[in-house]
């Protein structure tokens, strides 16, 4: 271990001691929403199941509320429900890194668990910093146990880059196929068009370049945070790309994140589907489990929307932003729905039965809200806090001024034309919302004065349950 690696780990290890302190007085605090022990949280990086164990790894800036240098975080889980906060296994402690440990990802393979991430340099100068002034390259760490990490490793240098792009490049997902290696990256063009590139190993640790697909016109100028996989004969490519034009119904974040189903290995712009319509959604990443199962974990936050709406607690409480809870990822009609993993439902308490055509139930605290419902229209209201309304295939999601924090009015049209099932998880500060088992979702922060609120439903007729829900057992 180097200097440099004792003296950031030892400042880490401080913070998050006195962290722990102030957190029994933090009422903003989530208990079912994996979240930074201090300071700032964004992508969800490294997902897999490793060794009887899912784990998590996450960017983390444990020194600033508001983001910062970045290192990794991890949590570890035997079954999604119980978490054990790991440590940091990635500082940026490299002359590879030592601007940043961005984001990537993790396969699990002969016994090792492998991490693949973009180390970040960003040069002293008079620079623009996309064209020049910065070097991100593909590093390569392993783990036997999957809990401490061995030497860095450059995997693809930036130098080996295509010409034709920035230095945007970034993200790395890896993933097997058939007897050899697959690698995405995310990139921009100096056209400014988003792009992914594949790379191709036989080892994991001598890549070459082996294609870039983008879409036939421009639609947007960076692709971040690509993933790439198959799912029912269905090739997915998810990107998060940056510069669309926002609508009305469509990409009305400041950024946006989404998915191709690619037809004849191409991805069409007509074809791109969002994950998510709510405010707080970026960054997805995906994998498959010891089941079987497409998992799906994002960043419960936004890049760069902070003159628009924030999160509270960057200022009381000294941390910000969480991730999704863990959704399957499934395929049907056309398009990928999305779902909370069936293991949540153990966080579920008795349930109290909701029915009728106007149903009003009191809650204090986290719930989970799951019901048929019936009609053209219909209101689903937690107090005067949150509103989701539903008219002719539209879905309306509204937030007061208080419980918003800057965050007013999201959109979305149903593929279906009709709304049949409504699920809302709810959690302190943080709530997700499913519209007919996934095929719309919304994910956003919200923050109530108090946790005790009516929730509200309204429709020609309804039947479901509501849950109080236990928390998270964090070791």
């Amino acid at each position: 271990m180097s200097s440099l690696t004792k003296v950031l780990a030892e400042e880490v290890r401080k913070i998050e001691e006195t962290a722990a302190v102030a957190r029994t007085m933090q009422t903003n605090r989530l208990t079912h929403h994996l979240m930074p022990p201090v300071g700032w949280l964004n992508d969800p990086n490294g997902l897999c199941w490793y060794k009887g164990r899912y784990h998590v790894f996450f960017q983390y800036s444990p020194f600033e509320a508001n983001g910062g240098l970045k290192f990794w975080g991890h949590y570890s889980s035997e079954d999604m429900i119980s978490w054990r906060y790991e440590g940091v296994p990635l500082l940026p402690d490299s002359i590879y890194d030592c601007h940043g440990v961005y984001s990537g990802s993790a396969i699990a393979e002969k016994d090792k668990l492998h991490l693949f991430y973009t180390g970040n340099i960003k040069m002293d100068g008079d620079y623009d910093y996309i064209n020049n002034g910065r070097q991100s390259s593909t590093l390569h760490v392993e783990s036997a146990d999957g809990l401490h990490f061995g030497t860095k490793e450059v995997a693809v240098s930036c130098e080996d880059y295509p010409e034709n792009y920035t230095c945007h490049i970034r993200d790395p997902k890896v993933w097997k196929e058939g007897e050899e290696y697959r690698m995405i990256l995310g990139g921009r063009q100096k056209s400014d068009q988003g792009a992914v590139l594949f790379y191709r190993s036989e080892d994991l640790k001598n890549w070459k370049f082996d294609s870039e697909l983008t879409t036939e016109k421009t639609f947007g100028y960076m692709w971040e945070c690509p993933d790439f996989f198959t799912l029912e004969g269905q090739e997915v490519l998810s990107v998060s790309p940056q510069g669309l034009t926002r609508e009305e119904f469509r990409f009305q974040n400041i950024y946006q994140s989404g998915y191709f189903i690619l037809k004849d290995g191409k991805p069409e712009e007509k074809a791109f589907r969002e994950w998510d319509h709510g405010f707080d959604f970026y960054a997805p990443q995906t994998f498959q489990d010891g089941k079987g199962r497409r998992i799906l974990i994002g960043w419960m936050g936004m890049p760069d929307a902070d003159e628009e709406y924030v999160n509270p607690t960057a200022e009381s409480e000294g941390w910000q932003h969480c991730l999704t809870v863990p959704r399957e990822v499934t395929y049907k009609n056309g398009m990928l729905y999305q779902y909370p993993v069936e293991e949540l439902n153990g966080l579920r308490k008795t349930g109290v039965s909701v029915s009728g055509s106007s149903a009003e139930i009191p809650v204090n605290g986290p719930f989970d809200l799951d019901v048929q419902v019936k009609g053209e229209q219909g209101k689903v209201s937690l107090g005067e806090n949150l509103f989701l309304e539903y008219q002719d295939g539209d879905v309306i999601l509204t937030l007061s001024e208080k419980a918003g924090a800057g965050r007013k009015v999201r959109k979305a049209h149903v593929p279906s034309g009709v709304i049949e099932s409504i699920r809302v998880l709810a959690d302190t500060t943080a709530v997700e919302i499913y519209v007919n088992g996934g095929e719309v979702v919304f994910s956003s922060r919200y923050y109530p004065e108090t946790q005790e609120q009516a929730v509200k439903v309204e429709a020609v007729e309804c039947d479901g349950k509501i849950y109080v829900l236990k928390n998270y057992v964090m070791e």
